[in-house]
């Protein structure tokens, strides 16, 4: 199918997005480029890591995905291609990988661009597209690149648990305004073997003592907690969006990293 996926820092104002996509139809005119998100916050790779993780996995095998946040190469860092369950990622080897998959990947190459590509200060488009470009059409990684051990690591905060609390932080607030946090439906049901609970958030400001199936369990403009698409456990407003009344960030303040409690009977 010939799929490269784009996620980047730029958002569309400026000419950079369509200098890109310019530059993957001139190498590769099959191409079909699909856009994943623009609006990371800018060099934020925890976000752009946590965007990727719940995107790739409903995309085909052999798609290649180019991911430019922080894409310039820095203090030891590398442009890297990741072979990962069957799909290829691009970008700045600067710990974004090592918090995109559950486990570190493996197969992992350090680009060899040539040295006629272009502009060195934008690797998205010279270094990312080339490689894109050679992937999509079939070929191998190991002709663009030579192989490594691994990708360079980064610390992910992971919640708190002992057998009554679960401490989890924000992780990611989308367009809708919910508040995703850390907190997994696998840890979430392994902790509380059915007892009651309270989620508590700003402190003691506001508790939720249900998690709900879907967001029409709740009236409009009412707080609920449910696990969303992700698998996380979100908080959100029901139908709360801007000129709505606002999302759960805006009402309740709730801002990145900040504390979430499960607090078990």
């Amino acid at each position: 199918m010939n799929i490269i996926t784009l996620t980047s820092d730029m958002g569309i104002k400026d000419f950079y997005l369509a200098a890109i996509k310019g530059a993957i139809y001139k190498a590769f005119p099959e191409a079909n480029i699909v856009d994943i998100s623009h609006f990371v916050t800018p060099f934020d790779i925890a976000q752009a890591a946590f965007i990727l993780k719940n995107a790739y996995p409903d995309f085909p095998e052999n798609s290649v995905h180019i991911i430019s946040v922080d894409p310039e190469s820095a203090d030891g860092s590398h442009h890297i291609v990741v072979e990962h369950e069957r799909q290829y990622f691009i970008g700045n080897d600067n710990g974004m990988f090592s918090l995109m998959f559950d486990e570190p990947p493996k197969k992992v190459w350090k680009l060899n661009p040539p040295k006629n590509l272009g502009s060195s200060s934008f690797p998205s488009k010279s270094v990312f597209v080339w490689a894109a470009a050679h992937l999509a059409q079939g070929g191998r990684p190991d002709e663009i690149g030579e192989r490594i051990d691994g990708v360079s690591m980064r610390a992910a905060f992971h919640p708190v648990i002992t057998p009554n609390l679960i401490k989890g932080i924000v992780i990611f607030i989308d367009g809708y305004g919910n508040v995703i946090t850390n907190v997994s439906r696998s840890l979430f049901e392994s902790t509380s073997k059915d007892r009651k609970y309270t989620i508590y958030f700003r402190g003691d400001s506001y508790g939720i003592n249900e998690v709900s199936k879907s967001y029409n369990d709740v009236p409009p403009g009412e707080k609920m907690a449910i696990f969303g698409a992700g698998d996380f456990l979100e908080i959100a407003i029901n139908r709360g969006v801007e000129g709505s009344g606002g999302g759960a960030n805006k009402l309740f303040g709730l801002k990145l990293n900040d504390i979430i409690r499960i607090e078990f009977d």
